[in-house]
């Protein structure tokens, strides 16, 4: 993974430094046959051909490469399109990939590209990805007594975790006090309860165990890969609280793994605003309905406690690159699952990730197994 901020470079040079360390890892990513690229280009970068642009960037032409597309869940979505790949025998390795290059534009046209992950109705109400988690949150608060002081502890601890990720956005404690005391953006979501426009770039090598076995670096296998979706409009759900896509996903990963969510030891959940991260830790089966917030409350999700959630810092404080951030989830779960995550190394055998698209309106759940 590349380190996560605001970079003067452009994505290409941010997926050569993912790339880089990929090779320093020990891996031999020319092996792969296939290539998948999690990006919201168009945008940022006026640029749609992504898959042809990073195996020009990454000397692997001509291999086969090309874009996959769900917002802020397209990271996961590549993984996933090399998992199946790989899985199916069509090729023996993949690349999954994701970049994203948000700081060449503005904060207005970065909003105006999320918006695009909404539906034309809320679109043309002027409904901000902001607002939709606003109203969530405001929800959440009246039906089940949480706070905003709960909805910031959550902010508290992954800024705390991403002090110990030298390639985290943001590398600085803060505390309740500036949290609660920052400035709204739709509330009750205020400054400090969501995630930055980050630069960066995740690269992940996806291989048979055939071939992985002949790597000197160490592997981790994955256990399972699911995908699931909602309606496009969180005013069409019948519970604003309760994301759907994560759970369906989530389920169908933890069946096809054989586990249930008391195996999971370590997770990386999306936490674009707080209130998301509350909402995934009941949709995992981590806490019961209503309950989510009581976790961050009395410090079961800290990296010293019961199940760790987001001990990159998340998306609130590693920072939130769209294409790269379901990636970049899989990068700590990988350092976390090898032992290398220096500093804070949890010393789980098995991980979850949870990247989402839109306001939870598709879900990509992987489990990672340690060897």
């Amino acid at each position: 993974m590349s380190r996560i901020g605001r970079r003067e470079e452009d994505s290409r040079l941010l997926l050569i430094e993912a790339y880089r360390e990929l090779v320093e890892m020990g891996a031999d990513p020319t092996v792969a046959e296939a290539i998948y690229v999690g990006v919201q280009s168009e945008v940022y970068e006026h640029q749609i051909m992504y898959g042809t642009l990073a195996a020009e960037a990454l000397g692997l032409l001509p291999r086969e490469a090309y874009r996959v597309e769900a917002c802020a869940a397209a990271g996961a979505l590549a993984l996933r399109s090399a998992y199946m790949a790989v899985k199916s025998g069509e090729v023996k390795a993949a690349l999954a990939v994701g970049v994203e290059k948000m700081t060449a534009r503005g904060t207005e046209a970065v909003t105006d590209a999320l918006m695009a992950a909404s539906h034309h109705i809320d679109q043309r109400s002027g409904v901000t990805i902001p607002a939709h988690y606003a109203m969530v949150a405001r929800r959440y608060m009246h039906q089940y007594g949480a706070t905003e002081e709960d909805l910031c502890m959550v902010a508290v601890k992954n800024h705390r975790h991403a002090v110990r990720n030298p390639k985290a956005h943001f590398q600085r404690a803060i505390t309740l006090e500036e949290c609660l005391a920052s400035r709204p953006i739709a509330a009750p979501i205020k400054l400090y309860d969501a995630a930055p426009i980050s630069d960066g770039a995740a690269i992940a090598l996806v291989a048979s165990e055939e071939v992985a076995r002949k790597a000197p670096t160490p592997a981790v296998e994955v256990v399972a890969s699911a995908v699931a979706t909602d309606t496009l409009s969180a005013s069409q759900r019948p519970d604003l609280t309760y994301p759907r896509a994560v759970a369906e996903a989530a389920s169908k990963a933890y069946g096809r793994a054989g586990l249930t969510p008391k195996a999971v030891e370590v997770a990386e959940v999306h936490d674009a605003f707080t209130i998301n991260e509350v909402l995934m830790y009941e949709a995992l089966g981590f806490a019961e309905r209503g309950g989510g917030y009581r976790l961050a409350r009395e410090g079961a999700t800290s990296l010293e406690g019961s199940i760790p959630v987001n001990p990159s810092g998340g998306l609130k404080a590693r920072g939130h690159p769209i294409g790269a951030t379901g990636l970049a989830q899989i990068y700590e779960l990988y350092l976390q699952l090898t032992g290398r995550a220096y500093g804070r190394n949890t010393g789980a055998r098995v991980g979850i990730a949870v990247n989402e698209g839109g306001v939870n309106s598709a879900a990509v759940v992987h489990i990672l197994r340690a060897p």
